[in-house]
This record gives structure tokens, sequence and C-alpha cells, in this order.
């Protein structure tokens, strides 16, 4: 049988073992790091959350060029629905800045929150005009509000688009030498603005592009998953691989050549219509 002493020493350790596995409990690094990290993360979230609900999307528009920006010129901001690989990006909202001063241009951008659907894609499409003629446009377009795209955005404006490229549709002819058939056809069509949409031989497809003079680049295309003869599918691929190699362009008689970093014809395509 214990003591007394004995007795006390006992509760007194214990005591202390109590209250230093409660402090080890309170004081947890990881647990602290990982609570801090996910308070910031939310405090973060909370500003892009308010203006998503809010229907506001905020940013910049500038361009790399040492041009003073002249007195009329005006930007646009568009909101694009890009979620359909097989169709023209539907316009949902826009805003009209008119600039009183030098690069970069502030803009906001007030949508309504209730044609956004959390499964689709959205993007935004700027161009920079003076005087009613597009001057420059956004280098690509830029994704915003959903798969963890936020509401702001810094966008880079790049000398717009020659109107010979958009219009009606150009009909791929040849792709590296090898001639494409009538039919199926593969087909692109430019919209001016930074988008570009046609068929490859059996699907759909939607694509942004980069235009600086006689520099072009194609963005990766969505496109439709349907399944077609052999024929429709090896013209696909040839096209899609050349359209892939595409680093500039120019106009030969009634024909547009995409040509690859050699300077070789890619795509050589006509008119149609």
């Amino acid at each position: 049988m214990r003591s007394m002493h004995e007795r006390t020493v006992a509760a007194a350790s214990a005591a202390g073992a109590a209250c230093r596995n409660r402090a080890a409990a309170r004081w947890q690094p990881g647990a602290m790091n990982t609570t801090r990290r996910a308070t910031l993360a939310l405090a973060l979230m909370a500003p892009q959350a308010a203006r998503a609900q809010d229907g506001t999307i905020t940013g910049t528009a500038t361009y790399r060029e040492r041009i003073a920006l002249p007195p009329g010129a005006v930007l646009e901001v568009e909101l694009r629905d890009t979620s359909r690989a097989d169709a023209p990006a539907p316009r949902l909202a826009g805003t009209r800045v008119e600039a009183t001063g030098q690069v970069p241009i502030r803009f906001t951008l007030r949508f309504d929150p209730a044609r956004i659907d959390p499964r689709g894609s959205y993007t935004l499409v700027a161009r920079l005009s003076v005087d009613g003629q597009l001057r420059f446009r956004g280098d690509t377009a830029h994704p915003v509000l959903t798969h963890g795209a936020g509401t702001t955005a810094e966008i880079l404006l790049v000398g717009a688009a020659p109107s010979s490229l958009a219009g009606a549709p150009w009909v791929v002819r040849e792709i590296g030498g090898w001639r494409a058939p009538a039919a199926p056809r593969a087909d692109i069509t430019f919209d001016g603005q930074g988008r570009a949409h046609g068929s490859g031989g059996c699907n759909r497809f939607n694509a942004g592009y980069v235009l600086d003079g006689a520099a072009l680049r194609f963005g990766p295309a969505a496109q439709t998953n349907m399944a077609c003869e052999p024929p429709a599918m090896a013209l696909e691929a040839r096209f899609h691989a050349a359209l892939a190699t595409v680093r500039a362009w120019r106009i030969e008689g009634a024909e547009l050549l995409l040509l690859d970093g050699a300077g070789a014809a890619a795509i050589r395509l006509a008119r149609h219509g």
C-alpha cells in the first residue's frame, strides 16, 4: 500500500501529463498550417465568388507596341459561351470603354449569372478600335467563371486580323501536297476576332488563333466526337495534324496558303462560294 506522499506525487504526475497532452493537441503545426492555408484560400476566393454571384468580371487590356493610344479609341470586351465545339460561340454580354488615357485600359463587364452553367466553358474576347477601324484584338480567348477560372482577366492585345481571312469558309484543297477529296470536305472559317470554326471532314471543331501580320498560329481545337467512314477520319487526322504546324499564311491568287515553320504549304485552301 502506497503512502500518502507517493499518492500525492502520482496524482501530480498524472495531472502534468494530462496538461501536456492537451497542449500537444492544441499545438499541431501540420494541422495549424492546413487550417491557415484553407482559411487563406477561402479569403482569396471570397471576392471572386462574390463578383461571380454579382455578375461582374473586371480586368485590363494592353498591348506591347510602343504606340500612343490616339483619341477616339474604344475597347470592346465580350463574354462568349464556348461550351460547344460544333458551333460559333454566342455572345452573352459585353462592355464598351471609351479610352481617355493610355494602356492598360480597365474594364468592368456585367452579365446575368442565371445564364452561366457550371459545366460550361466561357471566355472573354476583346478588340480595340480607333474611329471605327479595328486596330488590335485579344491574343487569345481568356477563360473565365468556370473550371477554376475566376472573374478577372489581363488581356494582351495584338495587331488585328486582316479582313481578307474573315468571311466565307475556306475549303481544303491540299494537305502537304496530298490532294483532298471534294467529299467529305474539310473547311475553316475565320471570324476576324481570334476564333475559327469548321469541319475536319467528320467532326465540327472550334479553335482560337493568333494572327500578327503574316504570322499565324492556331490553339488547341475542341471538336465533336463522332465516328465516320475511314476516308473521312483519315482526312480529319491529316487536317488537324497539319493545322498544328501552321506558323504563317499568305494569299496566292484565289488560294489561301497556310505555311509551316519552314515556309512550306501545310494546307492549301480556296474560298467557298
